[in-house]
């Protein structure tokens, strides 16, 4: 059996956990709801008083490979709907810049224009200074915008300038020396 598929979940009092047509879990908590659908071929989950397990249904590579993936998917979602998942990214350069307006995203990168995203519904955004902070319940969604946010100007290894997560440590080469 999978480490972590054998592991229980616990589930905390504000939360309830529902099974609906024997495929589809559903998270509900103080921040919102989120669903997940399982293969009911697979897998078995059962919930008793407040604790959750998911089984496979035989011991096959794959089944144990699935308890594992979707019993970390539902405990990302107990946790989301809990406490919310965030991600901080840093923004570092000269004439580097982000704002909010509405629910658009725009980034000033040494870009001719503008780098604009348009900020999922689920998922609040907040710039202090040259930082932002992303917010949201879905683990999934959250790690995706700040990708994709990233991912628009990487930073680069000599003078550091681009976009990084706030924990990120990045490797610094050493320029060219002249002759001497």
């Amino acid at each position: 059996m999978s480490r972590i598929g054998r592991l229980s979940i616990a589930i905390p009092e504000k939360v309830t956990v529902l099974e609906k047509e024997g495929h589809l879990i559903t998270v509900k908590g103080n921040f919102g709801e989120l669903k997940e659908k399982y293969p009911i071929e697979n897998l078995i989950i059962e919930i008793e008083d407040s604790t959750l397990k998911v089984k496979p249904r035989s011991d096959t590579r794959q089944n144990k490979q699935l308890q594992g993936l979707y019993r970390t998917l539902i405990n990302n979602m107990i946790i989301g709907v809990t406490e919310k998942f965030r991600k901080a990214l840093e923004i570092n350069g000269v004439g580097y810049r982000a704002q909010v307006k509405g629910k658009e995203l725009i980034l000033s990168l040494g870009y001719s224009h503008p780098v604009k995203f348009e900020i999922p519904s689920e998922i609040e955004v907040k710039v202090e200074g040259n930082n932002l902070l992303i917010e949201g319940i879905s683990k999934q969604e959250v790690g995706l915008f700040a990708a994709q946010i990233r991912n628009k100007r990487p930073p680069e290894p000599y003078k550091g300038k681009g976009i990084k997560y706030k924990n990120e440590i990045i490797l610094r080469k050493v320029g060219k020396s002249g002759k001497k």
